[in-house]
């Protein structure tokens, strides 16, 4: 009997292992537009996930068989900077100011994976450092979707910056909105009105992630009220 339970255990943990590394593939076929680099643990009940750095310009990196197939549908440049459909973002007759920089992030998978046909949708936190002209950092939801054509997926997620850009201190909210289509990405991450505080109250703007060279990188596009 014990060697029953024993064994019936295994295959449950054997199963949410399966669950989450399913997941996972699905977070890594997005691109999430985000280029996602993991490295999975085994434990008893699951899969934790020691590490992610993503961009939400370029394709997956996930597990080594599904990055590979990513490279070869083209899914993964190694320098690319996804369109964006936000050319309003920006306060108009403002001055634009751009702060670039890199960052790092954290991916946590939240629950199990909603399996379906034709689709997995999963839910993350995301834990982000922003370095260079933004010095902040995130904490924010994000919501995939994988299908189950390679290379097409997509994302949404909200995120709170708070920090200091370009000496000004504060917080604002960043609203992601993005889709991989066959290998091609296409990414809307914009700054939601009248989400800034402190030195930062009345931001606008939007910004792009990039990967080039194996670095992780944004360019923020903002406008401040002319009083600040």
């Amino acid at each position: 009997m014990k060697k029953y339970f024993r064994a019936k255990s295994k295959s449950a943990a054997a199963s949410t292992r399966g669950k989450f590394a399913e997941a996972l593939s699905t977070a890594a076929a997005l691109g999430l537009a985000l280029g996602l680099a993991a490295s999975a643990v085994a434990a008893s009940a699951g899969i934790s996930i020691s590490s992610f750095r993503t961009n939400e310009s370029s394709a997956a990196a996930g597990a080594a068989a599904t990055t590979a197939a990513q490279r070869k549908s083209g899914g993964h440049p190694q320098s690319s900077q996804s369109p964006s459909s936000d050319s309003g973002a920006t306060q108009k007759g403002a001055n634009v100011i751009q702060a670039k920089g890199t960052f790092d992030v954290k991916v946590d998978p939240q629950g199990e994976a909603d399996k379906a046909e034709g689709s997995t949708l999963a839910r993350m936190s995301l834990d982000k450092k922003y370095h260079g002209d933004l010095e902040a950092g995130a904490k924010g939801t994000m919501l995939t979707a994988g299908t189950d054509v390679k290379g097409s997926a997509g994302y949404v997620a909200i995120e709170r910056v708070t920090g200091t850009l370009n000496g000004k201190t504060g917080s604002f909210v960043l609203q992601h909105n993005a889709t991989l289509s066959r290998g091609t990405p296409m990414q809307s991450i914009i700054v939601v009105p009248d989400s800034g505080t402190g030195q930062l109250a009345g931001i606008a703007g939007k910004l792009t992630v990039i990967i080039a060279d194996g670095k992780h990188s944004y360019e923020f596009d903002y406008t401040l009220p002319a009083a600040q």
